[in-house]
């Protein structure tokens, strides 16, 4: 663990983790297109991943641990970012279906409850769909 490992903050370790998620998802189907690109560009800004952070990610995504949230809109938020990244091609291929199932299992959802909230998501999504809308359909459902 390096000394600047000591002093970045626990929401930004959160950040990258999450970061690194969305583009092992985005690049579950190969490489990445120009809209996978925009938005895994986008949600580096939204989730403030340094340069060299970034470089990283993109080389190897999957050294980063994913988190775990003990809150139920937490899981879902993230959850809708990743279906952002997957549908920005209009379709979710096998290999990302069991990758979303993997996260959200990771994210802290049973296995059970993780199958469940995929498959209504990609029902969801496969329509087009807002986080404020996607919480008010999903966030009733208990965990």
């Amino acid at each position: 663990m390096g000394i600047l490992d000591l002093y970045q903050s626990s929401e930004h370790r959160n950040n990258v983790a999450h970061f690194a998620a969305i583009v092992t998802l985005a690049l579950a189907d190969g490489e990445l297109n120009e809209a996978e690109m925009k938005l895994v560009n986008r949600f580096a800004k939204k989730l403030d991943i340094r340069d060299d952070e970034y470089d990283l990610i993109i080389e190897n995504p999957t050294k980063y641990p994913l988190v775990s949230y003990s809150s139920y809109e937490d899981r879902l938020e993230h959850l809708f970012d990743l279906f952002k990244i997957i549908y920005s091609d209009h379709s979710i291929d096998e290999q990302e279906n069991k990758l979303i199932n993997r996260y959200a299992i990771g994210l802290g959802f049973t296995s059970d409850k993780a199958s469940e909230i995929v498959k209504k998501s990609i029902k969801i999504f496969e329509t087009g769909i807002d986080f404020e809308y996607y919480n008010f359909i999903l966030g009733k459902t208990t965990i």
